[in-house]
Order: C-alpha cells, then structure tokens, then sequence
C-alpha cells in the first residue's frame, strides 16, 4: 500500500476501528482471550489456519506469527478491509458459506493447523463437514444462550436477526460440539474467558480434557448488553426449532 492510500485510508477511518486496530497489533486478538489460547495449544502442528466470521483487529487466529491463513467472511465491507491491512501470507475471502460451497478450503490448506468458526449460525453443520480434514486444534463459538444439547437446523441462507429480533438464535450448545467433536476422536480442552468460544484438540494429546458442564461460561459480552442472563436468553427462544444431537 501506498503512502498516499493509507493516508486516505486513514481520513476514512473510524476511532474505534483504529482502536481496535491498535489492540490487534498489541496481539490481544478476539473478544477475550482467544488468541492466547490458540498460540498455547497451536504447537508442534502444519502452520497454516482458516477462520469463518471475522474482523480484521479481532479475528482469533491473530497471534499465529508468520502463518499462512485464510479468513472467510460474508461482509465485502469487512473483507476489503482486511486485504488492504493484513500481510499478503493472508489469504482474506469474501464468501456466503454454505455445505455446498466449503470445497474450497481443502484448495488452500492440504494440512490444517488450526480451524476457527464463528458464523453465527451453521456453525456446528460446517464443524461437522470439516472435522474429517483433522485439523490440530479448532476453534468454534459456541451458543451460551442455548440450555441443551441442540443445535439450529441447517439453512443455507441463516441469518440469525431474521430467524429472531433477540440474535440469540443460532449456532450450538457447548454440550452439541463437544459430543460431535467426541464423535470424530477430539476432546473440549478449553472454553474462552468471557464465555461463547470453545477448544478442541485431537483426543491423544497430552491435555487434560474438560467436561461440558464444568467448563461452561455464560457469554459474559451477551449478558452485558442485554442486560439478561442466559437462562432467561433460553426462555426466549426455547420454542424455536432445534436439533437435539
């Protein structure tokens, strides 16, 4: 980039975008500790990453210095965004995912470091379709508000705010990932301080592994704004149609 482009970039720039920005570059990375987590477990592993749902000062797989990722997301104001300021080893995508589109990651990574997932909706659909790449650790938001082991049904054009005012539709239960990370041979290790974010790693790895309802944390962030707990996010949106798994 240019003197005179950034320059212009940063005339067009909001505070708190730069803000935010500062935080990334003091390697913070996420909405909590996120990326402390990710460089802790992401050791002795292919250094490459792919991240579904992100911004370009708060993605979690920031602190993995010198990797190659790929970062995916559905809003073209944040991807330009990020392929004007992040190093070109970054691969920054602008994509609507669906089942019928994730093809595409096997063409960037053949070996996969570390998977992270936040789209605020299919999250445990595309987790399932891609936990056959093995990859050494995996990131995935997990829904706080939901009570049980459910997940929302599959709908390839979900928008959370459409399927409810609330948002606090989408995604999955810590219990729904972790029983489907169970199934494909990866235990719960860790869960993000400020609660929504889980990790998994492969089964036989020297860690120590973590039950669901011990380490479960309301969404510290969601419960703020809201003003609610999560129990009372579930009587909210109980009746909704989910899947138990």
């Amino acid at each position: 980039m240019g003197v005179s482009t950034a320059l212009q970039l940063l005339r067009k720039t909001p505070a708190r975008y730069l803000y935010n920005r500062l935080k990334m570059l003091r390697r913070r990375g996420g909405q909590s500790d996120e990326a402390a987590i990710l460089k802790r477990l992401a050791v002795s592993c292919p250094t490459t990453f792919v991240e579904f749902g992100f911004h370009p000062t708060e993605y979690n797989c920031v602190s993995l210095d010198g990797w190659a990722g790929l970062l995916v997301d559905g809003d073209l104001g944040t991807v330009k965004l990020a392929r004007s300021l992040l190093p070109r080893r970054i691969h920054v995508e602008h994509r609507f995912l669906t089942l019928e589109n994730l093809g595409f990651v096997s063409a960037h990574h053949e070996e996969l470091g570390v998977l992270s997932i936040d789209v605020d909706g299919n999250d445990y659909w595309f987790l399932e379709a891609l936990l056959p790449r093995r990859p050494h650790v995996v990131c995935v938001e997990y829904n706080a508000s939901l009570q049980d082991a459910v997940t929302v049904p599959y709908d390839p054009a979900f928008d959370r705010h459409a399927k409810d005012p609330s948002g606090w539709y989408h995604g999955a239960s810590l219990a729904a990932l972790s029983r489907l990370c169970a199934r494909h041979g990866f235990k719960l290790v860790a869960v993000s301080q400020a609660g929504g974010n889980a990790f998994f790693v492969p089964a036989g790895r020297d860690l120590p592994a973590l039950t669901p309802t011990a380490a479960y944390r309301e969404n510290a962030l969601r419960n703020r704004w809201s003003h609610t707990t999560a129990a009372e996010q579930w009587a909210r949106i109980k009746h909704l149609p989910f899947v138990a798994v």
